[in-house]
C-alpha cells in the first residue's frame, strides 16, 4: 500500500533496531500503572490480557530487561500457561492523557513465588496490598514508539484530578486579576472639575 517506500532505511540489511531500552523508555515505562500483555497458545492463538498495578510496578531492571510482580488474578493462569509453552510476549504500554504508546517485544522467563521469593519481594510495592504469585522477567528484543494518530485522550482519576488542579489555579488566577482590575478602576483618582 506504498508504506514500504517510508520505511525503506528500516528495512535495509545493515539496519539496526532498537532492542536497548534508554532513559527515555525506561522513564516512560516506570510511570505507567499498567499495559497489554499478548502471548500466544500452544495451539496458535493469540491472548491480551491488561496487567495492572501501582504506577512503576513495571520495573526496567536493564536496559534489555524489564520485570513485574503478576499479582493473583482470576485464576484462569491463561498467560501464565501460554508463557510456559512459548516465551514470546508482547507488551503495549499506553499514556493516554498525551497519546503515547510504546510496544515492547521480548521474551519472558516466569519465576515462582515459592522457588524464590527474593526476587518476587524486590519487585513487589509493598504498600500494594495484592498477593504476588511469581514474577515475568522479560529480556527485550525490540521497541518501537507508535505514532499518537487514533490514540483518544483518557484520564485516569487521579489524572482528572490533576487536570482539574491545574484549571481551578488558573482560574483562581484569572478571578484574582479580574477583582485587581474593577478594585483600581473604583478606588483610582478622580476628577475634580
Amino acid at each position: 500500500m506504498g508504506s514500504a517506500d517510508g520505511y525503506a532505511k528500516f528495512l535495509e540489511g545493515d539496519a539496526t533496531f532498537a532492542d536497548e531500552l534508554g532513559p527515555e523508555e525506561a522513564s516512560f515505562i516506570m510511570a505507567r500503572d499498567g499495559f497489554y500483555q499478548a502471548t500466544v497458545s500452544q495451539t496458535g492463538w493469540p491472548y491480551v490480557q491488561f496487567r495492572g498495578g501501582p504506577r512503576g510496578f513495571l520495573k526496567v531492571l536493564t536496559s534489555r530487561t524489564v520485570a513485574y510482580a503478576d499479582f493473583r488474578g482470576n485464576r484462569q493462569y491463561i498467560s501464565a500457561g501460554n508463557l510456559f509453552g512459548n516465551d514470546h510476549v508482547s507488551l503495549i504500554l499506553m499514556d493516554y492523557p498525551n497519546r503515547r504508546r510504546l510496544k515492547l517485544w521480548g521474551r519472558a522467563h516466569l519465576i515462582k513465588g515459592h522457588d524464590n521469593p527474593e526476587v518476587v519481594s524486590q519487585l513487589h510495592d509493598q504498600s500494594y496490598s495484592a498477593r504476588p504469585e511469581r514474577a515475568v522477567l522479560i529480556t527485550v528484543e525490540a521497541f518501537d514508539w507508535n505514532c499518537p494518530s487514533h490514540i483518544p485522550r483518557r484520564f485516569t482519576t487521579e489524572e482528572a484530578h490533576e487536570e482539574i488542579a491545574v484549571l481551578r489555579r488558573e482560574n483562581e488566577a484569572l478571578r484574582a486579576k479580574i477583582y485587581a482590575h474593577r478594585t483600581s478602576k473604583s478606588t483610582g483618582p478622580t476628577s475634580q472639575t
